[in-house]
């Protein structure tokens, strides 16, 4: 397929840089639209495109992917990939990429930023301005410096964020699953509970997972020191929002941000509704951790780059639902992509349709996941039309692409 027929729509206003590296690689047939699509007009936008592009709102489900006749992949122009049914889409040979890495320190600013404002008590002076009042008082005003930090989930956003604070002369607490090492003068944590009972400010950088569902519930909640303060710039998931409404009306925290919610409008025209509009010590975002020009121009160029190299050379490289395939380019070579339900013998029987077309196979590449396996091999051969006819035949193969 030439690359000026590759059909791939953008959606949810993502960063015109996409456009602009797509079609510095030749891909020319891009749609942009600035909003999220649901229901049947995600349907009908999906039916007949080759790669979409999504953010957050945006939910590709199963029955999109079963709209989806000729989507080759998906790219998340963000962090999260929960949006997407990654099984189905696995299962149907479509690999889902995202940005893990681009939008980290504009996330660690936005917490950063979170912390002094409520520390200082800001928001609620803020919105007592608003109303007239003057409330000119050093009561309840502290500095971060001294301060201790707790952060659950120290990966790449978390670490980061500690670095930050401790550049504030605050002291980092983080608690993971996972073995981590610190950075800088940051102490893990033996279990979230010693955090949330020692740390003057918890902030939240964890996936939504069925573990980390609502893992800030009423006792979690409860545990946490009176007084402290709660950020929660991760999935809405993650929070208990009328268990955390409840501790700010009874004063057993001093405040909270939050950026991510359970449901979040699908579009800027819609209303937010949520039980925390109503205090003046919590600071309400519209999901805009990584919302930066800065890191949506680096979001849309290291997604574009995955698309791109997976159209033009079959790499699956960062990959969050499929086999990863790194692999060189294969100029001078047809390349062929070869996707299947991973069962025993099926590479005995793509074997057989090379043999009996006697194609010599200058190169190949094989990993699996799961319940599938994703093959790429390099042949030298003229014509591979009934060669690919064959090979789809096979009743394990899932999709079959060449490349030129």
């Amino acid at each position: 397929m030439a690359r000026n027929d590759v059909r791939i729509l953008l959606l949810e206003g993502v960063h015109e840089a996409a456009v602009e590296s797509l079609a510095g690689a030749g891909y020319t047939n891009v749609e942009r639209l600035t909003h999220s699509l649901a229901g049947s007009d995600l349907l009908d936008a999906i039916g007949d495109v080759d790669f979409i592009g999504i953010r957050s709102r945006t939910h590709i489900d199963a029955a999109a992917l079963e709209a989806a006749a000729k989507l080759q992949a998906i790219g998340c122009f963000c962090i999260g990939t929960n949006q997407v049914d990654l099984d189905t889409a696995r299962r149907m040979g479509i690999p889902v990429f995202n940005a893990p890495f681009s939008n980290t320190r504009s996330v660690a600013e936005l917490a950063i930023a979170d912390i002094i404002l409520l520390m200082r008590g800001i928001p609620e002076k803020s919105a007592r301005a608003h109303r007239g009042e003057w409330a000119k008082t050093a009561r309840n005003a502290y500095e971060v410096r001294g301060k201790c930090l707790g952060i659950v989930g120290y990966g790449r956003i978390g670490s980061q964020l500690g670095i930050l604070a401790e550049g504030l002369g605050m002291r980092v607490l983080y608690y993971d699953i996972e073995h981590k090492l610190p950075l800088g003068n940051a102490t893990p944590a033996n279990t979230l509970e010693e955090l949330l009972q020692e740390a003057d400010v918890v902030s939240l950088h964890i996936p939504e997972t069925p573990v980390t569902r609502n893992i800030l519930d009423a006792n979690a909640i409860r545990t946490m020191r009176p007084g402290s303060l709660l950020i929660n710039a991760a999935r809405g998931t993650v929070v208990d929002i009328e268990a955390l409404a409840e501790a700010l009306e009874s004063g057993h925290l001093g405040g909270a941000a939050i950026d991510v919610f359970p449901v979040e409008p699908k579009s800027n025209k819609e209303i937010f509704e949520s039980p925390l509009r109503r205090f003046d010590n919590v600071i309400l975002t519209p999901h805009i951790g990584g919302a930066t020009e800065e890191a949506q121009y680096n979001i849309a160029r290291e997604v574009v780059a995955k698309l791109v190299k997976y159209h033009d050379n079959g790499s699956t490289v960062s990959a969050v639902n499929f086999p990863q395939v790194t692999i060189p380019d294969h100029e001078n070579r047809r390349r062929i992509l070869h996707i299947h339900r991973n069962e025993p013998g099926v590479m005995e029987q793509i074997n057989r349709v090379f043999s009996k077309h006697g194609v010599n196979v200058a190169a190949q590449y094989l990993e699996t996941q799961a319940d599938v396996g994703y093959v790429v091999m390099d042949i030298e051969l003229d014509d591979a039309g009934p060669l690919l006819d064959e090979l789809r035949a096979i009743p394990t193969t899932i999709r079959v692409r060449l490349l030129h």
